[in-house]
C-alpha cells in the first residue's frame, strides 16, 4: 500500500473527527494543526489589507465583494504561513500589493520554483468544493485547501479555519479549463510538509511535476545517480519486498545510502508504521484479533520502542485468551514507560485470569498509585479481594469506586455487592454510604421495596440527602406510587431548585395522575434549566413533549 492510500485513509478519519469536533489544535508556529484560530490584531491587519484591495478595484467590482474574496484568500494563506513557517516564503503584503497572486501563493524557501496554491472556502463539509485551473496546475506543486467555519464578513471577530487537506498537482490531469473537488478527494493535511520535504530533497534529481519524489528509487537499488537509464518505482515491488532491507541476507544501514535516500527511508518507515497501526486498529475494532496482532507485529519491526503498539497487541492477545503473551506485552509497555497507568489495570485482568490473585492486586494497587481516581482499578481490586475472602478490603474498595463515580451503581455483581454492604452495615449500623450503596444494588435487581427501605434509612440519618430522595422517587415510581414519587422529587427541588431532571421526572409522575397542567409546568421548568445548562438534546426533547401535551389538551377541549 503506497503513501497516497495511507493519506487518504487518514483523511477519512479526519473527516469523521471534523464532524464531531475532535480535532488536533496546536498553536505553535511551524507545527501541524488541523484547526487554526485567527482573531485580534492579526485579523485586523488582514482586514486592513483587504480594504485597501477593495478600494483599489472599486471601479471594476463591488467593494464588499472584493473585500470578502480577498479576506477568504488571506485567511487561508495565514493558515499555511503559520503551519509551514520558514519552510515556505512568507507573505509580504507590501511587495505583493496590487500584484495579485500570480497563480502562486507560496514557494519553497529552498527552491522558489516550487509553487504552492492556497484555496479557501466556506460551506458545509459534505457540499463544499475547491477548484483549480490549468494555469495554477502548471505553476504549482500542490494545492492546499482550507475550510472556513464562519461566514466571511466585515464584522466577524474570529475565524476557525480547518486544514481540509491538499493535492499534489501531478495527480490532477488538466490541460485546459478548471476542475473542482470535495474534501473526500483530498489527502490528509498532516502529510503536506513531509511531501514538500521530499520535493526539497529531490529537486536536484528531477523536476517535481514529472514524477512523485518518493517514486524515484527503491531502497534495494543503487542510487539513481549511478543508474540514469533505469527508473524504479515503489509499485514495482510486493509488500514483502518493500521492507526487505530488514532481511538477514541483505542488510542496509544508514551509511549505505545517500542523504536523499535516508530521507526516503524515514518517510517510508514512518508511513508504513502508521499504516500498520491503522490496519491493526481497524482489525481490532472488527474483532479480528489475529489479523490485528500481525499488523502490530509489522509496526513493532519498524519501531520497537512504541509502548502504545505493545499495549494494543496485548489487548488483542488478551481477547484471544493468550494471557501469558498479553502479560509479556504489558510488561514491555512498563519497561518503556513505567507511568503508563492504564496498562496496570489490564495487567491485573490477565493475572486474574491465570489465578495470580496477589499479582493482580499488586497491579491494581499500582494503577491506583498512579491515578487515585481510577474507579475501575478500585472495583476490580474489590472483586479479587472478595474472591480471596478479604471482605472488609472489598467493601472499602467498592465504596471508594462509588465515591469516585457516584453515577454508576453497577459495580461488579449486584448480589455480591448487597452481601458486602450488608456486612458493612452490621459492623456499623450508622453506615450511611453502606445503606445508600445497598439501596442502589437492590434497585439494580428490581428489588424496589428493599431499595426504598435503604433510602429511607439514609434519609433518617441525613434528611438533606438529595440523591437519596431522588433514588427513592425512582423506586416509588417503578412501583406505581406516583404520589410518593412526586413528594420525593419535590423534596429534591427544595434542596436544589435548579435540578432539571427532578422537574422532568416529577412531570412524568404527574402525567400518570392526570395532572396535565402540572406536567406542562414541570416540563417548562425542565426545558428552561436544560437550556441554561447547555443540554441541547434534552431541551429539544422536553420542548417536543410540551408541544405534544398542548396539542393533546386542545383536542380534549374540542372533544368536550
Amino acid at each position: 500500500m503506497d503513501w497516497i492510500t495511507l493519506l487518504r485513509s487518514l483523511q477519512s478519519d479526519f473527516i469523521k473527527r471534523l464532524t464531531s469536533g475532535c480535532l488536533l489544535h496546536c498553536e505553535t508556529e511551524g507545527q501541524y494543526s488541523e484547526l487554526t484560530v485567527i482573531s485580534g490584531e492579526r485579523l485586523k491587519a488582514l482586514r486592513e489589507f483587504c480594504w485597501q484591495m477593495a478600494e483599489k478595484y472599486k471601479r471594476t467590482s463591488p467593494v464588499r465583494d472584493v473585500f470578502i474574496n480577498n479576506l477568504k484568500g488571506k485567511l487561508g494563506e495565514e493558515v499555511v504561513k503559520e503551519r509551514l513557517a520558514a519552510f515556505v516564503t512568507e507573505v509580504d503584503y507590501e511587495k505583493r500589493f496590487g500584484v495579485g497572486d500570480g497563480k502562486v501563493d507560496f514557494t519553497l524557501t529552498f527552491d522558489p520554483s516550487v509553487g504552492i496554491a492556497v484555496k479557501s472556502r466556506h460551506g458545509s463539509i459534505n457540499k463544499v468544493r475547491w477548484s483549480i485551473n490549468s494555469e495554477e496546475v502548471q505553476k504549482n506543486a500542490v494545492v492546499v485547501c482550507i475550510l472556513i467555519q464562519e461566514d466571511v464578513n466585515e464584522a466577524q471577530p474570529e475565524y476557525h479555519l480547518f486544514f481540509a487537506g491538499f493535492l499534489p498537482t501531478q495527480m490532477i490531469k488538466l490541460k485546459t479549463g478548471k476542475i473542482s473537488f470535495g474534501i473526500e478527494q483530498l489527502l490528509y493535511g498532516g502529510g503536506l510538509r513531509c511531501y514538500l520535504e521530499q520535493l526539497e530533497s529531490f529537486t536536484h534529481l528531477n523536476s517535481y511535476n514529472q514524477k512523485s519524489p518518493i517514486d524515484k528509487y527503491n531502497p534495494k537499488q543503487e542510487p539513481i545517480s549511478q543508474q540514469p537509464k533505469q527508473q524504479f518505482t515503489k509499485t514495482n515491488f510486493s509488500h514483502q519486498q518493500e521492507i526487505s532491507y530488514q532481511q538477514p541476507k541483505q542488510q542496509f544501514t544508514k551509511t549505505n545510502f545517500s542523504p536523499e535516500q535516508n530521507d526516503y527511508l524515514r518517510f517510508h518507515n514512518g508511513d508504513m508504521n502508521l499504516l500498520y497501526l491503522k490496519q491493526g486498529d481497524d482489525c481490532f475494532e472488527k474483532k479480528q484479533y489475529k489479523a490485528a496482532i500481525n499488523h502490530y507485529n509489522q509496526a513493532l519491526k519498524l519501531n520497537s520502542k512504541d509502548a502504545d503498539t505493545y499495549y494494543k497487541r496485548g489487548l488483542a492477545r488478551y481477547h484471544l485468551g493468550d494471557y501469558e503473551e498479553a502479560i509479556a506485552d504489558y510488561t514491555q509497555v512498563i519497561e518503556i514507560n513505567p507511568y503508563y497507568g492504564k496498562v496496570y489495570t489490564k495487567l491485573g485482568l490477565a493475572r486474574y485470569q491465570l489465578g495470580d490473585y496477589e499479582g493482580a492486586i499488586a497491579d491494581y494497587t499500582q494503577a491506583i498509585r498512579i491515578n487515585s481516581n481510577d474507579a475501575v482499578a478500585y472495583r476490580n481490586r474489590a472483586d479479587i479481594r472478595y474472591h480471596v475472602g478479604d471482605y472488609q478490603g472489598a467493601i472499602e474498595d467498592y465504596n471508594q469506586a462509588i465515591k469516585i463515580n457516584p453515577n454508576s451503581s453497577n459495580f461488579g455483581d449486584s448480589n455480591r455487592a448487597i452481601e458486602l454492604f450488608s456486612q458493612s452495615i452490621e459492623i456499623n449500623p450508622n453506615d450511611v454510604i453502606g445503606y445508600k450503596n445497598r439501596g442502589n444494588s437492590r434497585f439494580d435487581l428490581s428489588d424496589h421495596k428493599g431499595a426504598i427501605e435503604d433510602y429511607t434509612q439514609v434519609l433518617k440519618m441525613n434528611p438533606n440527602d438529595a440523591d437519596a430522595y431522588y433514588n427513592r422517587a425512582h423506586a416509588r415510581y417503578d412501583l406505581g406510587d406516583y404520589q410518593g414519587a412526586i413528594e420525593d422529587y419535590t423534596q429534591v427541588l427544595k434542596i436544589n431548585p435548579n435540578d432539571a431532571d427532578a422537574y422532568y421526572n416529577r412531570g412524568y409522575a404527574r402525567y400518570n395522575l392526570g395532572d396535565k397542567q402540572g406536567v406542562i409546568d414541570d416540563f417548562q421548568k425542565a426545558a428552561e434549566f436544560y437550556r441554561k445548562e447547555g443540554k441541547v438534546e434534552e431541551h429539544k426533547n422536553v420542548r417536543e413533549k410540551i408541544l405534544d401535551l398542548e396539542i393533546e389538551e386542545s383536542l380534549d377541549i374540542l372533544n368536550f
